[in-house]
């Protein structure tokens, strides 16, 4: 099964229901209650209208990337692919959508954060050609302590 079969398109705030369930199947996944919210991901993705992708099969969404960007840097947040859809180009094809619609807003560099627990994730990352940065450091301030992540288990 060749990823033909699946289509990459823009994330709708219709796609929601969908995507959460994706998010809530894979283990160790992060899933925050405010940013997450169906309401949280709206907002994103009225500031965010043309660059987050989902890949749907069948009519099921099996893939996802919010993408973003400040006006200067891109970033992705919660890529995933269904456990059984991997290793099929589903990531890699959804994320060269996601980096084109950046560079076709005039974003440069694109970045994303991998919990180094996620031994998956990282390994495709460097895989498909993407920097491990160790010459900075990541720091993080909450204004919101209601904002709790829950892991999947």
């Amino acid at each position: 099964m060749g990823t033909e079969q699946f289509e990459i398109r823009v994330m709708v705030p219709e796609d929601y229901d969908q995507v959460y369930r994706l998010w809530c199947g894979i283990k160790g996944f992060g899933i925050r209650s405010v940013d997450d919210s169906r309401e949280g991901v709206e907002r994103f993705l009225r500031r965010n209208p043309d660059t987050s992708v989902v890949a749907v099969e069948n009519g099921e969404v099996v893939g996802a990337i919010l993408c973003g960007h400040d006006g200067r840097r891109g970033c992705f947040y919660h890529v995933c692919v269904k456990e059984s859809h991997r290793k099929k180009g589903i990531g890699k094809k959804m994320a060269v959508v996601a980096m084109n619609a950046l560079k076709a807003e005039g974003i440069n560099k694109v970045s994303l954060i991998a919990f180094r627990s996620n031994e998956v994730g990282n390994k495709f990352w460097r895989k498909v050609g993407w920097t491990f940065r160790d010459d900075l450091n990541y720091y993080d301030f909450t204004l919101n302590e209601e904002n709790i992540t829950r892991f999947i288990e």
